[in-house]
């Protein structure tokens, strides 16, 4: 069924109208639109879903890779075992509420797992709330149980769970970087230690530290664990960098 957009098109401001027209052109629901003056970006409609793209082929420590939610955009990935940096690329409209969309690089793992892996974003112009993630998700359904730390572009990292299937997201605990800052890198990294799931950071060069409580969940293995990125606007691509990327099968190895 194609979307009904309810936004009257004379409310929208010069700033809103190209969204508006990108959204009707690639047949983006408007409670998909990222927020504006004139829009409030919102759950989605109860049972909406769409499947995810999956490629499973090697790509540096990773086996395979996702469009999580089958963003209306494909996103990429690459690396360069020269420099070890991966470069993920994705639209995609949100990784929060009931459902995700986003590029994932993952890896199937069992047991415990450090992940962590310095962040920085390349376009200085992009979207506030575009997010680098860390995922160890129980499937690559775009509503999995899943247990994940994001940075945003503004600056904001958090721990956030989905504590079952099609739940939304439930935030344990955040932190502000500075990462915002026209070519700051910050590190970040979760470690998963039985049922208990940490949020490790570097913000100043320090070495990595535990920041917050530690928050309680339950996946059964195998699992996937991995990296990826959103862009947060369904109909425009952007771009992360991580590099230095540490994935252990054991916990107490964030470095």
């Amino acid at each position: 069924m194609k979307p009904t957009l309810r936004l009257p098109l004379v409310v929208l401001t010069q700033l809103a109208l190209p969204l508006f027209l990108e959204a009707q052109a690639l047949d983006i629901p408007d409670w998909a639109l990222p927020g504006s003056a004139t829009h409030k970006q919102v759950p989605p409609p109860v049972g909406f879903h769409r499947d995810s793209r999956t490629v499973e082929a090697p790509l540096g420590v990773f086996d395979g890779q996702s469009d999580i939610g089958g963003a209306v955009i494909p996103g990429s990935a690459s690396f360069d075992p020269g420099t070890g940096k991966y470069t993920v690329t994705s639209a995609g409209y949100n990784i929060w509420y009931n459902r995700d969309e986003f590029r994932y690089l993952w890896k199937r793992m069992s047991g415990d797992v450090s992940l962590a892996a310095d962040v920085s974003f390349p376009n200085p112009g992009g979207y506030g709330d575009r997010k680098a993630v860390f995922v160890i998700r129980q499937d690559l359904d775009d509503d999995s149980k899943e247990a994940m730390t994001a940075l945003h572009g503004a600056g904001l990292i958090h721990l956030a769970q989905r504590p079952e299937k099609n739940a939304n997201l439930k935030e344990s605990h955040r932190v502000e970087s500075s990462v915002h800052n026209a070519g700051s890198t910050e590190r970040i990294g979760i470690e998963k230690h039985g049922d208990s799931f940490a949020l490790f950071v570097s913000l100043n060069g320090e070495p990595m530290h535990q920041e917050g409580p530690a928050m309680t969940l339950h996946v059964d293995g195998p699992f996937f664990v991995g990296v990826g990125f959103t862009s947060h606007q369904p109909g425009t691509t952007d771009s992360t960098v991580l590099s230095n990327v540490v994935l252990e099968n054991s916990a107490g190895k964030v470095r």
